[in-house]
């Protein structure tokens, strides 16, 4: 063989051995209405024995809704307690609220924004709220941009009286914005005007517009206190998941930016590994919790796949996605503890599922 066919030969076969970038194995997709394919869990092999325990477990720690999802279909499905009237039976049908698993939402419709060209997460704040949308000066404002909101890292104080006021004088100067990671609920809410004031269009008209009949979603953001609360059915979101398992593409529709899915769900600073853009994420070295600047060494969810990453809400409101599983996990409910984020109770469960399902 001459050195010109062996060097073909040799380009040749390393074109063959590149790798692809790894995506989800096939995924089914469920159609706009009621309907919903599901695969029982003995035919995965799962374990249905201790299946029967997990399920116990979530109605004590009242639990309204508990749905896995296995490449896109149903597998578990389960409901529990009372809605909010305390009398009529939770079923799919009833709605509950995100709490602070929303905040992944709400990073998703910033970053369709951001796609239209409409936000520019480089630009000041007060490009989009005005100048003296806080008690900084307006130097010390200047420098906070739109990515530190999404990142939690703006520098404003969380130990005010009240973290969710939006108030210029609540949102006081605490450090350099970048130099500080706190969960901070204020900078977070006023993401809402922020994308508002950008595409002139609210959450909901912006979610209707991109999302909920793409992807078949229902509910809606309603005002609560301070704070703009997302609520749905359990399998809204479950469909949201699924859309993030599968990079932002539902079908063959790319409804949300694949560069936008792979960035929320990647470390967006140097502080809290753990957090991506309003997403935690798991399988990393340490975390910082809310309300506190302690460095824990530890995983946010150690018993969970480390390729876990997920909305967390207060009381227990859960979107866990795991890619390597093609798997969704969903859980809708009244509070097992009383944490902001609740990893225990998230790892919990996790334990249990480790039991359940069998490679």
């Amino acid at each position: 063989m001459n050195y010109l066919s062996f060097i073909t030969l040799f380009l040749l076969l390393l074109g063959c051995s590149k790798k692809e970038d790894p995506t989800p194995s096939k995924l089914y997709f469920p159609p706009n209405n009621s309907s919903w394919e599901s695969t029982s869990p003995e035919s995965l092999g799962w374990d249905v024995n201790k299946l029967v325990a997990l399920k116990t477990f979530l109605e004590v720690n009242n639990t309204r809704a508990f749905i896995i999802l296995k490449d896109g279909k149903i597998v578990v499905e389960e409901y529990f307690g009372k809605q909010f009237d305390n009398v009529t039976n939770f079923s799919a049908a009833s709605n509950w609220y995100w709490a602070s698993a929303g905040k992944t939402l709400t990073s998703v419709l910033a970053g369709i924004a951001e796609d239209e060209g409409s936000l520019n997460f480089d630009a000041k704040t007060s490009d989009y709220l005005g100048v003296g949308w806080t008690s900084l000066t307006t130097a010390q404002e200047n420098k906070i941009t739109v990515r530190h909101q999404l990142t939690m890292t703006t520098g404003l104080d969380d130990g005010v009286a009240n973290p969710d006021c939006t108030t210029p004088t609540c949102l006081v100067f605490k450090a350099e914005p970048g130099t500080r990671w706190a969960y901070h609920n204020a900078p977070y809410t006023l993401l809402d005007h922020v994308i508002a004031n950008s595409t002139g269009k609210n959450l909901n008209t912006l979610l209707n517009d991109n999302l909920k009949s793409a992807i078949g979603m229902d509910g809606q953001y309603i005002q609560t206190g301070d704070n703009n609360v997302y609520y749905s059915t359990a399998r809204s979101m479950a469909r949201f998941g699924l859309l993030l398992l599968n990079k932002g593409k539902w079908n063959e529709t790319q409804v949300v930016p694949i560069d936008y899915v792979e960035l929320l769900s990647t470390s967006s600073q140097n502080l809290n590994f753990s957090y991506g853009y309003l997403t935690w994420l798991n399988g990393k070295a340490s975390f910082m919790a809310p309300g506190s600047q302690l460095i824990i060494p530890s995983a946010v969810t150690p018993s969970a796949p480390t390729d876990m990453f997920a909305a967390m809400g207060k009381n227990g409101q859960l979107i866990n996605i795991v890619p390597s599983q093609n798997l969704i996990m969903i859980r809708m409910g009244d509070v097992p503890d009383n944490s902001l984020v609740p990893f225990l109770f998230q790892d919990d469960i996790w334990e249990k599922l480790n039991e359940i399902i069998v490679d």
